[in-house]
């Protein structure tokens, strides 16, 4: 006999899945509230929440001061529209920009809002800086990318299943291999090329991290052909990887910088982009926009969120707990785990066994355990826990992931 508690789960997934689009395949949980690293579902059961959000959390669940400035500042104004001033908006563009070290900002929501930004600015700084022949700009991609979901960004996506049915595709994009500094030398000598959008780690395809001076090689190259680095920080940057962005592990410095997610502490839809006057300068007045961008509510919850990564010291929390899980794991032993690797707390493991369900068996596993994960690619499993948590807290889920992984055997 079903007990109530689990009558009231499936409830809430069948009304979710009958009105709901199916575009999403998450895992049978119902979550309903959350604090620091945990989330509890419907039921009452408590569970560590190890994807934050796709790293949007990375200032742990509910945060007391994120979410006060929230409160404060939807109580105040939350919306004006670029058809005016705001108050805040002046104050947040200041504050990112010496928080990052650049000129100017233009304020997004979503992230592939931010990554569309971030390809128009390198198109208009190509034809108008560069003198890219019109209509011929080119943007040098990753193949196993992830930037969002748009019909533009799926134009150049490796991944079939967001492109199947969704053509035509739209042109002006080269993909090379990721990690491959010779694929990049190659197709910079395209005098139409203005642009190499690149993520510091891959997320999406399973926490794929480039080798050691990968980063610094591509900008080299970039800045001696007159193309624009522009780094996709949405889910690596402000603090995840041990660093507030990770091309800071090799002191490269963007000429166009993509955030979002953790841009808010997983409260509401804030991105940016980030460059210098010579790139962002080329945009004029009914070029680009959004109603949203940059309003009052974004702005004020942006700078306490940023804030917050600073005063809690979750840069360091990073490297050091993201170091230990990784030797905790690797200390598992387990020939169900085929590779450990990341940075920071940002991690992943591969799964190696016979069932190619394998690591969706291990996620409900660590699910009915109390840890919360989710697979990519098939056999592989993003950790990402909130930028908070302790070594404690870790020992602890190491013990449901080793528990979990028993099912395999």
């Amino acid at each position: 006999m079903q007990t109530l508690q689990h009558t009231l789960t499936e409830q809430y997934i069948e009304r979710e899945e009958m009105y709901n689009a199916h575009n999403y395949h998450p895992l049978p949980v119902v979550l309903d509230k959350g604090n620091g690293v945990y989330v509890w579902d419907v039921e009452g059961k408590r569970y560590f929440d190890f994807l934050s959000g796709y790293s949007a959390i990375n200032q742990g669940h509910c945060h007391p001061k994120i979410v006060g400035a929230l409160i404060e500042q939807a109580q105040k104004l939350t919306l004006t529209s670029r058809a005016f001033h705001s108050e805040l908006l002046g104050e947040y563009a200041k504050y990112v920009t010496s928080y990052f070290g650049y000129d100017k900002v233009l304020p997004m929501n979503t992230g592939v809002e931010a990554v569309e930004t971030a390809l128009k600015l390198a198109r208009k700084w190509g034809y108008l800086n560069k003198k890219v022949e019109e209509n011929k700009a080119t943007i040098i991609v990753c193949s196993q990318n992830f930037h969002g979901r748009t019909i533009n960004v799926i134009s150049f996506s490796s991944d079939q299943s967001s492109r199947i049915g969704f053509g035509p595709f739209v042109p002006g994009y080269v993909t090379i291999d990721y990690n491959d500094i010779e694929a990049l030398k190659t197709v910079l000598n395209d005098k139409n090329v203005c642009g190499f959008l690149v993520e510091p780690i891959q997320g999406e395809a399973g926490v794929v991290v480039p080798d050691v001076g990968y980063l610094k090689a591509c900008y080299d190259l970039c800045k001696a052909s007159n193309v624009l680095f522009i780094a996709d920080e949405i889910q690596t940057g402000l603090a995840r990887t041990g660093k507030m962005l990770a091309c800071d592990h090799e002191d490269v410095k963007p000429d166009i910088l993509i955030l979002g997610k953790a841009l808010s502490g997983g409260t509401i839809p804030v991105s940016a982009v980030l460059c210098n006057d010579e790139i962002m300068m080329n945009i004029k007045p009914g070029e680009h926009g959004s109603t949203y961008g940059g309003n009052p509510l974004a702005c004020r919850v942006a700078m306490v969120a940023l804030q917050v990564l600073k005063d809690e010291n979750m840069c360091e929390n990073a490297t050091t707990m993201g170091g230990y899980f990784r030797d905790q794991l690797s200390d598992l032993n387990s020939s169900h785990i085929s590779v450990v690797r990341g940075k920071g707390l940002l991690n992943a493991i591969e799964i190696k066994h016979s069932d190619g369900n394998a690591a969706w068996n291990l996620c409900i596993e660590m699910m009915h355990n109390g840890l919360l994960a989710k697979p990519t690619h098939g056999d592989k499993i993003r950790f990402a826990p909130p930028l908070i948590i302790t070594k404690d807290e870790i020992d602890e889920c190491i013990r449901i992931i080793a528990d979990s992984l028993t099912i395999l055997d």
